[in-house]
């Protein structure tokens, strides 16, 4: 093995002339964001709907993740520090586009002036495979 593979034969066919080669495969920000939202919605206990979200900031880190539950009360001194700002909305679905709730929250973006975009991902799948991190050479799930 070249001496980049020596802590990890398994990436020997990724060593040419002593150097590591990058994966071509991974997944860009935008569909690594998206898969976050959609792993989080499995979390949801609503029968009906199960919506994930995923927040980022400017240098691509996440910052919070959530999904759709249970409503709680809060006061206004629970919400005192708890203010957070959007700069954009990123949805995968818009299936209710037509109805009079998404249309008025599209107005309200658009006076708060936060920007909002249809998700359009360039693989139909993301496959997380617990058992392939048992096999050399497949630290990774198969995507589509």
């Amino acid at each position: 093995f070249g001496p980049c593979c020596n802590s990890r034969p398994s990436f020997a066919v990724d060593c040419l002339n002593g150097k590591t080669k990058k994966r071509e495969d991974y997944l860009e920000w935008p569909e690594y964001f998206m898969a976050v939202a959609f792993l989080s919605a499995q979390r949801s206990k609503d029968p009906s709907s199960q919506v994930g979200a995923c927040i980022v900031n400017q240098e691509n880190k996440i910052v919070g993740i959530g999904y759709n539950g249970i409503v709680y009360v809060l006061t206004l001194i629970d919400l005192q520090y708890s203010i957070i700002c959007l700069k954009e909305v990123v949805y995968l679905s818009d299936k209710y586009h037509d109805t009079p709730e998404m249309t008025a929250s599209r107005r309200l973006l658009s006076m708060a002036k936060i920007e909002y975009r249809q998700f359009k991902p360039k693989r139909t799948e993301i496959v997380i495979d617990f058992s392939s991190i048992n096999f050399s050479g497949a630290l990774n799930g198969a995507t589509k």
